[in-house]
């Protein structure tokens, strides 16, 4: 089967740029993204730049991976062995993975408000997003909510880290912080709860009321995701914490 060669063939109502700004980038399909991003199409059998966006993302899951996962570390080179990318196409593409990496990655600043999950998680996305190891980090708050500090408690193997309260709740003391927000990191990419997950959580709002430092949170990231276990579980209700 042989496809138009432009975007500018495609009806105007299914040109990616028109979704795009209609109806915003995130109900586009990942075809439809790179497609925008190439311009034009071409490789086998002459494919509309949506097709060889298509061809792409088959071509990446002969990997044995999600293609996404590898377009994350992808290099030019790699790029241009697939049939219809050539180095203007490839830079382009690995420019966008670039820039969209450094805007996730991008940290909230010193005394910044932290009072979203989506703010917490931007603030330990450098640390735990796409880690291979597990980790377990601390994101430590004033009164006002404003960053103090966040760091890495522990870090375990690829499957599971230890975290004891004494070691959260000793940074917490020492940084003088008011409150906090924990957080760790599935290397699965999964930010399901696990029982351990709960149990955990349970064990350090106790703490957190011994001492009168409120857990404001309890995060999992994973794969350019997050999960807030105070959002989906019922514990914070079980253990007030005054905040």
């Amino acid at each position: 089967m042989t496809y138009s060669l432009r975007i500018a063939d495609i009806p105007l109502s299914e040109r990616p740029r028109e979704r795009l700004m209609a109806q915003g980038a995130k109900n586009l399909a990942t075809a439809e993204l790179i497609a925008i991003l190439l311009g034009t199409g071409q490789g086998p059998g002459k494919l509309s730049a949506v097709g060889l966006g298509q061809y792409i993302l088959q071509q990446l899951s002969q990997h044995q991976r999600d293609p996404l996962e590898v377009l994350r570390d992808i290099s030019v080179q790699e790029l241009t062995k697939i049939h219809g990318v050539g180095p203007a196409k490839a830079t382009t593409i690995i420019a966008a993975i670039e820039l969209g990496k450094r805007a996730f990655l991008s940290r909230p600043g010193d005394r910044a408000i932290i009072d979203s999950p989506q703010s917490a998680a931007a603030a330990l996305s450098h640390e735990l997003m796409w880690q291979k190891q597990e980790r377990f980090a601390i994101v430590m708050l004033d009164v006002k909510n404003q960053l103090i500090a966040s760091q890495v408690i522990t870090i375990g193997t690829a499957t599971e880290t230890l975290a004891h309260p004494r070691e959260i709740f000793r940074e917490a003391i020492r940084q003088s912080a008011t409150r906090i927000i924990i957080a760790h990191n599935h290397p699965s990419g999964s930010v399901e709860p696990s029982q351990e997950d709960i149990a955990l959580t349970k064990q350090l709002l106790e703490a957190a009321q011994v001492l009168n430092i409120p857990l404001l949170d309890h995060l999992i990231l994973g794969n350019g995701d997050y999960q807030s276990l105070r959002q989906i579980t019922g514990l914070w209700e079980e253990y007030p914490q005054g905040d």
